[in-house]
């Protein structure tokens, strides 16, 4: 899982960092386990823009993903690794005893016709899913649950992952991907092991018009604007435009958002580093 440099035949070429797809294994997803997607150019059902830098792209199928590993004692042998143009990580096609397949995230490591399976007694090894109440302390983790029976919410991009680091009654403490402490319910699913591609942060495009091809179109900077435009807008020559914030005026870059009376406030042990 890396990223490779071209030769700088052309100015697009010249910076960019191409993912390898070295461990991909297939080159046309599972038929069955596609739906379509609408994209709607950052337009609502009115036909206005309310989201910005969002439109075009390459069309896309949607891959079902199995979150919530719930075919317990059930084992599942891996048929092939594919890329998902929705996702950063890699997928994983397995298959099961009575010929069902179903997609899951595809842990770092994971081989075809590895068999992985889910459920309260199977080993803690990677690719394998099971209740944290049943992982020895120190797991490294992804995919977890919130809500028992929901799926897995947590750590499912390239490279992410948490680990399992104590228990306390009913709750399982997690050290998530940005450092929060958190407590989760200990019957609370979670995959053992880091999600594959890690490599994906040093991929560079190269040109502007492989971001077009993913669907965000420009985006412009609020101090290159007017005044009538942007709040951070007008000034002689490059201002710097004062305090950071959006169009409608609320600030950015240090602006707590999250809301204090949240139920699961009472769940964070310690807050992400700063």
């Amino acid at each position: 899982m890396a990223v490779k440099k071209l030769k700088p035949t052309s100015a697009g070429q010249r910076f960019r960092m191409a993912p390898a797809f070295e461990e991909v294994t297939a080159s046309k997803p599972e038929k069955s386990l596609l739906e379509t997607v609408k994209r709607t150019g950052g337009r609502n059902s009115s036909g206005h823009r309310t989201m910005r830098h969002i439109g075009g792209g390459h069309k896309r199928r949607y891959r079902v993903i199995d979150f919530k590993r719930n075919r317990f004692d059930a084992p599942a042998t891996v048929l092939t690794i594919e890329y998902d143009p929705n996702r950063s990580a890699r997928i994983a096609l397995v298959q099961y005893a009575d010929d069902e397949k179903r997609y899951v995230i595809a842990p770092n490591g994971l081989k075809v016709g590895q068999v992985i399976v889910s459920g309260s007694s199977v080993a803690p090894e990677m690719g394998n899913a099971l209740p944290l109440g049943s992982m020895p302390i120190g797991t490294i983790i992804h995919n977890i649950e919130l809500t028992p029976g929901k799926g897995g919410q947590f750590a499912r991009s390239a490279g992410a992952y948490a680990q399992l680091v104590a228990r306390e009654g009913k709750y399982a403490v997690i050290k998530m991907p940005s450092g929060e402490m958190r407590m989760i319910l200990s019957t609370c699913i979670a995959t053992v092991g880091t999600v594959s591609n890690s490599s994906h942060m040093n991929v560079n495009y190269g040109k502007a018009g492989r971001k077009r091809w993913l669907g965000r179109r420009p985006r412009v900077r609020g101090v290159a604007m007017n005044p009538v435009d942007h709040p951070m807008g007008g000034g002689e020559g490059r201002s710097s435009g004062g305090q950071p914030r959006s169009r409608n005026g609320q600030f950015s870059k240090g602006l707590k958002t999250r809301d204090r009376n949240k139920h699961s406030e009472k769940l964070i042990i310690s807050r992400r580093k700063k």
